[in-house]
C-alpha cells in the first residue's frame, strides 16, 4: 500500500462518515494535483487598481515535492494565483527532496532569466547561496515560508507566523486547562522537523504555556507525516500514562497522530493541531475526537507571494499603501480555530 493510500484510509477511520466528502475533495492534498476548486486565490483580471493588467512578467517558482497536504496546497494555490493574471508566465521548476536537487533545478531557472523567483526553500540555509546568486544575477527572490538567514538572499520575505503559532497554542490550552481547575497539567508537544520554523513554534508554545506557570513535559520530533506522527505519538503516549492537553504542531502528522491515539484508547486529553486542513476543521466541528482546535499557517501564502512577485516585477507597489514599494517583509497572523468558529474558516481549510 502506498503513503497515500495509508493516508486515505487513515482519514476514513479517524474522522468517521461525517468526513467522507472532505476525504473525498482532499485526495490530492498528499498529491500533485490538487482540484483547482480547493486552491486560495484572490481574484484578478479586469478589476481595477493593482489587479488591472500590467506589463507581462515572468514569475519563476521552486518549492519541495507536494508529498503532504499543506505542500501540495502551496503547489496548488501558487499555480491557481499565476493563472489569474493575464499578464504573467508561470515557471514552475521541480524542488526536489532535498536541498540539492533544489539548488540543482533553481540554477537552471536563474539561466533562463525570469523576471523573478517565488522561492520555498526545503531548508533556507542550505539554499541561501543559490537565492544570493540570483539576486547578485538581478532577477528577485521573494522568499516564502522558510527564511533565509541573509537578508541580501531575497527581495521579499512573506510567511506565516511561527512563533505567534505556538503562542496561540498555548494560551488555547493554557485558558482550557486554567478553566478546568488544572494546577499541575502534564503536556506533551509533538513537533515537526527540526528546522528554524519548528523551533519558533515551540519557543512561542513554551513562552505562552509559561505565563500561565505550565511547561511542556515531554515533546517529540515528527516530521510532518502521518507516519511519523502516529510513531512519535506513540512514544509520546506509552511515556505519559496520564495527559492533560497536546499541541501537534501540524494537521498532516496529525492524522497518524490521532491514529496512535485511537490504538492506545486514549481520550482523557484534548488536543490542539496546527496548520488548519479541512479535516482538522471537520474534525473540530464534529467534535467527536480529542482535536478540539488548530491554530492556522494558512498555505495560502503561496497565492499571496505570487500575487506580490508580479507587482515587484512589474514595478508597482500596494494600492492600499502610501509607499510606492512593496514592503520588505510579510508575516501572517495565526489564528485560533474552535468549535464555535470553524465554520467561518471551512474556505480556507486545505
Amino acid at each position: 500500500m502506498t503513503q497515500h493510500s495509508r493516508d486515505l484510509s487513515r482519514r476514513r477511520l479517524l474522522f468517521g462518515g461525517a468526513a467522507v466528502g472532505a476525504a473525498t475533495l482532499l485526495t490530492a492534498c498528499t498529491s500533485n494535483d490538487t482540484p483547482a476548486a480547493s486552491t486560495q486565490t484572490k481574484a484578478a483580471g479586469n478589476a481595477e487598481g493593482n489587479n488591472a493588467p500590467g506589463k507581462k512578467v515572468v514569475i519563476g517558482f521552486s518549492a519541495p515535492a507536494a508529498d503532504h497536504g499543506w505542500m501540495g496546497a502551496i503547489h496548488a494555490n501558487a499555480k491557481a494565483q499565476a493563472a489569474a493574471y493575464s499578464d504573467v508566465e508561470f515557471k514552475e521548476v521541480d524542488g526536489g527532496s532535498n536541498s540539492e536537487a533544489q539548488r540543482s533545478t533553481l540554477g537552471t531557472l536563474i539561466a533562463q532569466k525570469p523576471d523573478i523567483i517565488v522561492v520555498l526553500p526545503h531548508d533556507g540555509k542550505e539554499v541561501n547561496a543559490v537565492a544570493l546568486q540570483a539576486m547578485q544575477a538581478g532577477i528577485p527572490i521573494v522568499n516564502l515560508d522558510r527564511a533565509f538567514p541573509d537578508a541580501l538572499a531575497s527581495r521579499l520575505v512573506i510567511k506565516g507566523d511561527n512563533y505567534g503559532m505556538g503562542v496561540s497554542a498555548g494560551h488555547y490550552i493554557g485558558k482550557q486547562l486554567k478553566d478546568k481547575g488544572v494546577a499541575n497539567p502534564i503536556i506533551g508537544e509533538i513537533a515537526g522537523l527540526e528546522i528554524p520554523l519548528t523551533v519558533e513554534r515551540s519557543e512561542g508554545f513554551k513562552a505562552a504555556l509559561a505565563t500561565y506557570g505550565f511547561k511542556v513535559e515531554n515533546r517529540r520530533s515528527a516530521e510532518f507525516t502521518s507516519d511519523s506522527g502516529q510513531r512519535e505519538a506513540s512514544q509520546l503516549l506509552q511515556a505519559l500514562p496520564k495527559i492533560d492537553a497536546i499541541w501537534n504542531h501540524d494537521d498532516d502528522q496529525g492524522i497518524g497522530v490521532l491514529a496512535a491515539i485511537k490504538q492506545a484508547n486514549r481520550s482523557e486529553f484534548f488536543m490542539v493541531g496546527g496548520a488548519g486542513s479541512k479535516l482538522a476543521i471537520d474534525a473540530i466541528k464534529a467534535d467527536n475526537t480529542v482535536l478540539k482546535a488548530t491554530v492556522t499557517y494558512n498555505p495560502s501564502m503561496a497565492s499571496s507571494a505570487i500575487s506580490l512577485a508580479r507587482l515587484i516585477a512589474q514595478g508597482r507597489g500596494l494600492g492600499d499603501l502610501t509607499e510606492l514599494q512593496v514592503p520588505k517583509e510579510v508575516t501572517l497572523a495565526s489564528e485560533t480555530i474552535t468549535k464555535e468558529n470553524a465554520s467561518s474558516y471551512d474556505k480556507l481549510g486545505f
